[in-house]
C-alpha cells in the first residue's frame, strides 16, 4: 500500500511537467432528421408504388472523436484520433435495395469504433516533415477539413462523402511542409480494394478492410497542394492513383484469366474555402475513374463464396461530385452580440455510377441536391445547425426532401 501511495504521489508531481507537452481535443455531432420519402427497399425499382409512403425519422450521433497528441521534443511528436461512429461498434444489418430486399450484415456500416489517426512525426523545419503511421489521406476538400465546423450542412457534404472514403485514413508514410503561401503533402499508403467498390458509393468503401490488417499487395499514391496567396482564401488540388485489382485477400486471381486486369484507379479534386469578415464560401469538384470497371464488376458478382465480405453490386467506370455553399453572418444586423448566425445555402450534383459503354446504367445514382438553413455559433467552438434539403432525382424516381437539426462542437481541451 505504501508503494502504491509513493507511485501515485510521483505521478501526481510529474504530471504538470509532462502535461505541458500534451494536446487533448475532439469534436462530435448529435442529429435529428425527418425524411419525407419512402424507406422501402423497392423505392428505386418500383418508384410509382412508393411515391406517397409515410415519412420516417432518425436520431443519430454521426461522429464522436477524441484527439490525443504529445510533443516528445527535438522535433518528435505523435497524434492519435479515436472515432466513434453512430454510437456503436461492430456490424450493422441493412436491407439491400436491389436484391429482393434481402437482409445483409454489413461490417463497414453502422456503429464503428475506429482508430482514424495514429502517427509519429519528425519535424526538421516548417517546410519539411516526415509522418509515418495511420494518416488522413487529404484527397478532396472534405478529407482535408472533415470536422463539423468546416461545413454548413448538418451532415457531411453529400457528394464527396458518397463517392470518396470519408474520413479517408490509411497506414503509410507522408512528407509534408508549409510556407506562408503554400502547403504540400505527398504520401504512400495501401492501395484501395476494388472488391469493396460499388454502384451506390463508388470507391467509398475501398479503404476499408474487414480483416485485422490492411491488405497492401498494391500501393496507393496521394498528393495535395494548397495555396494561401489571397487573404482569407485557400485553394487546393489533390489526387490519388493506385491499382485496385489483386489487392484483396486471398490473392487467388493471379493465375487466372484476370491476371492482367489492373483496375487502375484515379481520383482528382479541386476545392476552395474563403472566409471574409462575415462571408464564408466553400466549394469542391471531384472526378474518379476506375479502369476495367466492367470486368471488375463481373468478378465481384461471380465470387465463389456468397459470404465473402465484398460488395456485389457493379462499380461504374467514373463518378463525379461538385458542390458549393455560402453563408453570411447576420448577427450584427439583429444586434446579437458575442455570437454568429449564418443563414446558408448549398447546391451539389453527384453521380456515383457512370457506366462504361458495356455496363448497365442505373440513373437513380444521378442526383442534384439543395440545402438551405442556418448555423448559429453561440461561442466559437459550438454550432447549432438546421436545414431543409431535397435530392432531385431523374424521372421516374421520386424526389427526397428532409429536414435536419444538429448540435456540434470542435475544440482543444488542452493545448
Amino acid at each position: 500500500m505504501k508503494k502504491l501511495f509513493i507511485i501515485a504521489t510521483l505521478i501526481f508531481l510529474a504530471f504538470p511537467l509532462y502535461a505541458q507537452h500534451l494536446t487533448i481535443g475532439g469534436y462530435g455531432e448529435a442529429v435529428f432528421s425527418r425524411n419525407f420519402y419512402s424507406d422501402n427497399v423497392y423505392r428505386y425499382s418500383r418508384p410509382a408504388e412508393y411515391a406517397n409512403d409515410p415519412s420516417h425519422g432518425r436520431f443519430d450521433i454521426p461522429h464522436a472523436v477524441i484527439y490525443i497528441g504529445y510533443d516528445f521534443g527535438k522535433g518528435w511528436s505523435m497524434q492519435t484520433e479515436i472515432e466513434f461512429e453512430h454510437t456503436g461498434t461492430g456490424s450493422a444489418v441493412e436491407k439491400e435495395f436491389t436484391e429482393a430486399g434481402e437482409w445483409e450484415s454489413e461490417i463497414e456500416k453502422g456503429g464503428e469504433l475506429e482508430l482514424e489517426q495514429f502517427w509519429i512525426q519528425k519535424t526538421f523545419c516548417p517546410a519539411f516533415n516526415i509522418r509515418a503511421g495511420h494518416i488522413v489521406v487529404p484527397v478532396g476538400g472534405l478529407n482535408y477539413a472533415h470536422e463539423p465546423l468546416n461545413y454548413f450542412t448538418v451532415y457531411r457534404p453529400e457528394g464527396e462523402y458518397t463517392i470518396l472514403p470519408s474520413t479517408w485514413h490509411d497506414t503509410g508514410i507522408s512528407l509534408w511542409g508549409q510556407t506562408p503561401q503554400w502547403r504540400y503533402e505527398v504520401m504512400v499508403t495501401a492501395g484501395l480494394d476494388g472488391f469493396m467498390f460499388d454502384r451506390d458509393r463508388f470507391v467509398h468503401y475501398g479503404a476499408k478492410s474487414p480483416y485485422e490488417y490492411r491488405v497492401a499487395n498494391k500501393l496507393g499514391y496521394a498528393a495535395r497542394i494548397d495555396n494561401f496567396s489571397i487573404k482569407g482564401l485557400r485553394v487546393g488540388l489533390s489526387a490519388f492513383y493506385g491499382r485496385a485489382m489483386h489487392n484483396s485477400y486471398p490473392n487467388d486471381l493471379h493465375n487466372t484469366r484476370y491476371a492482367g486486369v489492373k483496375g487502375r484507379t484515379f481520383i482528382g479534386a479541386l476545392d476552395f474555402a474563403y472566409k471574409g469578415k462575415r462571408l464564408i464560401v466553400r466549394g469542391n469538384g471531384d472526378f474518379g475513374y476506375v479502369e476495367d470497371a466492367a470486368t471488375l464488376s463481373t468478378i465481384k458478382r461471380n465470387l465463389s463464396s456468397n459470404n465473402a465480405p465484398y460488395k456485389k453490386t457493379p462499380v461504374g467506370q467514373r463518378a463525379v461530385a461538385a458542390g458549393i455553399e455560402a453563408g453570411y453572418d447576420i448577427a450584427p444586423w439583429l444586434n446579437i452580440k458575442d455570437s454568429q448566425l449564418y443563414p446558408f445555402a448549398r447546391y451539389e450534383y453527384y453521380d456515383s455510377y457512370i457506366p462504361a459503354s458495356d455496363q448497365q446504367d442505373y440513373t437513380f445514382t444521378n442526383k442534384h441536391r439543395i440545402a438551405v438553413g442556418f448555423n448559429w455559433f453561440p461561442i466559437p467552438a459550438i454550432a447549432i445547425k438546421g436545414e431543409y434539403s431535397c435530392r432531385f432525382m431523374k424521372t421516374p424516381y421520386n424526389n427526397e426532401p428532409s429536414i435536419s437539426l444538429g448540435i456540434t462542437y470542435m475544440a482543444f481541451f488542452k493545448r
